[in-house]
């Protein structure tokens, strides 16, 4: 009669071909994208994402604007719709800023940093631009000028010495 514990290995072993597996098909995948976006000049920047769209709410056989918007191509029209390649989409939001439907196109991605963000609006999307072009001009800044004295150094006089002499210029004048 078998032990119990040989059934057990049996059974872990099988769980771990199945994710071995799994693994394996994922990765086969990535480097097939990679492949495809690298022979179209791509790069990517996020390292997953998903997107949809809501096909009640879409008016895509009016404006079409997602389709022309976007740079690979991962949208096309398809029988009365808006379809998408999954694997060639990179996320970038643009059929979101150029939809004329609040929440049709929504777009799921998350950042080398493991930030996830999430956009079905084109306000939405310029908030995000806005945020990390202002994130990115402090720091310009702060390694220019990683202080006040630096920043003294460099003009050699306060900004406000020269609004005092202007004033007074004016008094005397009237």
């Amino acid at each position: 009669m078998p032990e119990k514990k040989d059934e057990s290995a049996v059974n872990l072993d099988i769980y771990g071909r199945l994710l071995e597996a799994a693994e394996r098909k994922k990765r086969e995948k990535l480097e097939k994208r990679k492949a495809l976006l690298e022979s179209l000049g791509v790069k990517e920047f996020f390292e997953e994402g998903k997107i949809k769209i809501d096909m009640k709410t879409c008016k895509g056989v009016e404006c079409k604007l997602c389709i022309k918007a976007c740079p690979t191509n991962a949208l096309y029209w398809k029988m009365g719709e808006v379809g998408i390649t999954e694997d060639l989409c990179v996320y970038c939001t643009a059929c979101v800023l150029n939809c004329m439907v609040d929440n049709c196109i929504e777009v799921e991605r998350k950042r080398a940093d493991g930030q996830t963000e999430q956009f079905s609006t084109p306000d939405q999307v310029r908030a995000l631009q806005e945020r990390v072009n202002s994130q990115r001009r402090e720091k310009i800044v702060t390694e220019v000028f990683p202080d006040q004295e630096a920043y003294l150094k460099r003009y050699n006089k306060p900004m406000f010495r020269s609004l005092k002499g202007r004033r007074k210029k004016t008094k005397r004048a009237d």
